[in-house]
């Protein structure tokens, strides 16, 4: 998708910003950012490759884990041109168009993921608190239901930010605080009131991370209620085995967005390197440590991973 605008405003450019004061070390820099980038890459397609070739994992927890991993995927994408274009090239500058593309996809495929995080809690409450109905609950068609969704909603609703922020004339700096585009960065850089743009995004955060947040720790909530009414000591700590990989996912995920909307919002005063380091964990945390936490945690994941990639059989000349 590029979102197209006028001819005045296709010859605008913004700039993107590395590491300032460090621009000699870029090069050296580009080597962990490199190397998160390889890893997010592989360990999302590792995760989709595994779930996608084993029959035995083709149950609704994996459906919903190869949506986050998906998801995942494609935010580490949207960002990676721009920020290791810096680091290798020094290709700071980019167009209006093409800056507002970049950041349809990023804010639309963070909302996303929240929705695959509530669907997953979603998924082990009927797993947990009704077990015998959960195939009938969550069969293959509500799942691409609920998957789609998921993606329309978080459009729908992103798909005006372009379009609020076109109609700014941006007279100020056109250098933005990080490597990639976020809606909160350029209002900033616009002459005229945001009051507008900043009601929608405040609305667009309520109802979805807000709405879905709520409705996680609800879920929980009935979760736990559940999960203390069992018998025994050993089923309990089973039932919440099954929830841990999620509520990690759900952390890693909340706690870097609320972070970084803080820093944001009321962190002006506070070193430039502190909203940089912000905006990429929030960025390239979850996408890194989500399929990390799932490999070690979930112990068909781990046994299907070992068992596809693992060297066991020693060549017949050792034999």
């Amino acid at each position: 998708m590029v979102i197209i605008f006028n001819s005045s405003l296709q010859k605008a450019t913004f700039f993107l910003t590395g590491f300032q004061g460090l621009e000699e070390l870029h090069g050296w820099i580009s080597i962990p950012f490199c190397s998160i980038y390889l890893t997010v890459i592989l360990g999302n397609l590792t995760i989709l490759h595994v779930i996608r070739t084993d029959a035995s994992l083709h149950e609704p927890m994996y459906y919903f884990l190869a949506m986050l991993a998906l998801t995942d995927l494609g935010l580490c994408l949207s960002t990676l041109p721009t920020v290791l274009g810096i680091f290798w090239f020094d290709a700071r500058e980019i167009g209006i168009p093409a800056c507002f593309t970049q950041l349809f996809f990023i804010h639309t495929l963070s909302l996303v993921e929240s929705s695959v995080l509530l669907s997953m809690s979603f998924d082990r409450y009927v797993a947990i608190c009704n077990p015998l109905r959960y195939s009938t609950i969550l069969t293959p068609r509500r799942i691409v239901k609920m998957g789609l969704s998921s993606v329309l909603r978080s459009a729908l609703l992103i798909l005006p930010l372009p379009f609020l922020l076109k109609r700014f004339h941006y007279c100020r700096s056109h250098v933005l605080a990080h490597a990639y585009c976020l809606h909160l960065e350029i209002m900033k850089l616009a002459c005229s009131s945001i009051i507008v743009n900043h009601i929608y995004g405040l609305f667009v955060v309520a109802c979805t991370v807000g709405v879905d947040s709520l409705l996680i720790f609800l879920s929980y909530t009935l979760i736990l209620h559940a999960v203390l009414g069992k018998a025994s000591r050993q089923e309990r700590l089973r039932a919440l085995n099954t929830c841990i990989s999620h509520i990690c996912a759900v952390l890693l995920f909340y706690i870097p967005m609320i972070g970084l909307s803080l820093v944001h919002r009321f962190g002006e005063h506070l070193p430039r390197i502190v909203h940089l380091l912000m905006s990429y964990v929030y960025l390239l945390v979850p996408p890194l440590m989500n399929p990390i936490v799932y490999s070690i945690k979930t112990k068909q994941i781990r046994q299907r991973i070992v068992k596809k990639f693992a060297f066991v059989k020693s060549p017949k000349c050792f034999q």
